[in-house]
């Protein structure tokens, strides 16, 4: 079964950087499409980032375009989303998830497979 954990979230003031990290274990060439997407409290899971596994494209919520880039290192099983200039309204927890079949990667219903979560706070 697939498994993913999430790490490198924490506490940054406004401006700085993070990298968040996602060990993935169970893929199989049937996951065509990896993504990032965070949630704070009373609101619905957004995308923020997602790319399509085996040469596919790299997609970006407009909140996030030029600031974040999201990578993958196949020989590793890891998936990374390096964040900069954050900014307090990226304040949420941060997940990985990986779909079996996405028509629109940035969509959460279009996943099957989530992590736990990892934590992002960025102060003013």
């Amino acid at each position: 079964q697939v498994q993913l954990v999430e790490s490198g979230g924490g506490s940054v003031q406004a401006g700085g950087s993070l990298k968040l990290s996602c060990a993935a274990s169970g893929l199989t060439r049937r996951q065509i499409c990896m993504g990032w997407f965070r949630q704070t409290p009373g609101k619905e899971r957004e995308g923020v980032a997602c790319i399509y596994i085996g040469g596919g494209g790299v997609y970006y919520d407009d909140s996030v375009k030029g600031r974040f880039i999201i990578s993958r290192d196949n020989s590793k099983n890891t998936l990374y989303l390096q964040m900069n200039n954050l900014k307090p309204e990226d304040t949420a927890t941060y997940y990985c998830a990986a779909s079996l079949s996405a028509y629109y990667c940035l969509d959460s219903a279009e996943y099957n497979y989530w992590g736990q979560g990892t934590q992002v706070t960025v102060s003013s």
